[in-house]
């Protein structure tokens, strides 16, 4: 049952498959090229992102040439943790418990 559900939500969230997903992401993806974001900037837990507070679209040009769906955030997320990780295997504190001598 739980493997039929999977494969039933995979289909509906994938746009090649799907024809609504499909849409919805062309949908999303033009008005990301409109104000130079990508898909990332979207996850932000501490500042809400309200696109009609941007009152200028990029030129036409600048619109053609933007990635929104090109993720840029979890290369560095990967690079963080991992620096994170060999800082607790070295024994060192946290950045955030570190005090200044």
């Amino acid at each position: 049952m739980s493997s039929m559900m999977s494969v039933l939500s995979n289909w509906l969230v994938n746009p090649r498959r799907n024809p609504l997903a499909r849409l919805h992401m062309h949908a999303v993806s033009s008005r990301l090229r409109k104000y130079g974001l990508r898909y990332d900037d979207l996850y932000d837990p501490y500042f809400d992102l309200d696109l009609s507070m941007k009152h200028q679209y990029l030129p036409e040009d600048l619109q053609a040439a933007q990635t929104p769906f090109r993720g840029y955030l979890s290369d560095m997320l990967a690079l963080v943790k991992k620096e994170s990780a060999e800082r607790e295997a070295l024994g060192a504190l946290p950045l955030y418990q570190r005090t200044i001598p």
